[in-house]
Parts: structure tokens; C-alpha cells; sequence
């Protein structure tokens, strides 16, 4: 009996297990070198292209979707970056309902020493996966999205 056609199945399976690969990677890295999950890192990241413009600060609903979590891990993550001192929170002048969330100093302290690690465990995790042939196009095509200097 012949398999069926997997359709985008086997797709999205080898993109999954491209991105766990990944995550996994620079989790123990960053756990390692920095005591900083991947979502923590993400999310200091984010917030690090924030900017006095206008629409330049995210909300709490903004910086969930840019870092990929419910609304309440994102508050609880905030939380705990805030409780370290790397972020700090003020409410918005323009809106007093609305919360603002900035990268303290000793945030871009962390985030500034965490990003090679966080590049070098990404690029080990890219070569690593350019061996398996299910992942070997998904990994030439992250790299062709990166930016050419």
C-alpha cells in the first residue's frame, strides 16, 4: 500500500523540528552564559527597538505578538525581567491606561553581551541542521533572508 501525499504535513513537521532544534540550542546557551531563557532574551530584544516616535513603544498586546506568547506569559515574563531590574515599566503620557515597558541599563548591558552567544548557538544550530536532508532547505532558506552587509 502506498503512504498518501503528506500535503504541507511533512512540511510543517520538518519546520517544527528545525525551530525545536533551534530553541533548544540557544536556550542552553543563553541558560548557560547569561541566566536567560530564549523568551527572556526575545523579549528584551524586542523592546530594545523601542523609540520616542510616534507608535515607537510597544503595549503589552503588541510585544506578545512580536515575541510569540499569550498576553498573561508575557505579563508574567515582564514581571520577572522587572523584579531582575532589566526592564522597567511607566505609564503612558499621551494614555494613562496604557503601561509602557523599557530596557533598563543593566537590561542592554545583558542583552548587548547575551546577542553573540545568541548569534554563535543560532549559527551552530543552523549548521547542524544543514546535515539532515529534511532540514537542509528550510536552513538555506533562513539564511537567505539574512541581510547582506
Amino acid at each position: 500500500m502506498s503512504r498518501p501525499d503528506p500535503g504541507p504535513a511533512q512540511g510543517w513537521c520538518a519546520l517544527s523540528a528545525l525551530h525545536g532544534r533551534i530553541e533548544t540550542r540557544i536556550e542552553r546557551a543563553l541558560q548557560a552564559e547569561h541566566g536567560l531563557s530564549v523568551r527572556e532574551f526575545s523579549v528584551l530584544d524586542v523592546l530594545s527597538e523601542q523609540h520616542e516616535g510616534v507608535g515607537g513603544h510597544f503595549r503589552m498586546t503588541q510585544l506578545a505578538d512580536a515575541v510569540v506568547l499569550s498576553q498573561s506569559a508575557t505579563t508574567r515574563l515582564v514581571n520577572r525581567l522587572e523584579e531582575r531590574g532589566l526592564l522597567t515599566r511607566y505609564l503612558c503620557p499621551d494614555d494613562r491606561r496604557g503601561i509602557y515597558t523599557d530596557v533598563t541599563k543593566a537590561g542592554r548591558t545583558l542583552l548587548e553581551a547575551a546577542r553573540p552567544t545568541n548569534d554563535t548557538a543560532l549559527r551552530e544550530a543552523l549548521d547542524e541542521a544543514q546535515e539532515r536532508a529534511e532540514l537542509a532547505p528550510l536552513v538555506r532558506a533562513v539564511r537567505a533572508l539574512e541581510p547582506t552587509a
